[in-house]
């Protein structure tokens, strides 16, 4: 993981973000990669939910690893299947 700042850090495990995108039957589309990457632009921070049982825990590292990468932002954190992404 990159160097995160603490305030980032700390906004992402508050209670107040709320999830903005969630994936759900569908799975990961490059309609949702957009959306994501549109959010990122406008606000620093996207909580994203996954919807219980789509993808195994092996999968879900991949997952993650892979929305960072696609849309050129951070993970910075994951709690089973909620996670952050950062744009700096």
């Amino acid at each position: 993981m990159k160097n995160i700042p603490s305030e980032i850090k700390k906004l992402a495990l508050s209670r107040e973000l709320k999830p903005t995108i969630r994936i759900g039957k569908s799975g990961l589309t490059d309609n949702l990669v957009s959306e994501i990457v549109t959010q990122l632009s406008s606000k620093k921070l996207v909580k994203i939910k996954i919807n219980r049982g789509l993808f195994d825990k092996n999968d879900l590292q991949n997952l993650w690893l892979h929305l960072s990468n696609s849309t050129n932002s951070t993970v910075v954190s994951v709690r089973g299947n909620v996670g952050v992404l950062w744009k700096h």
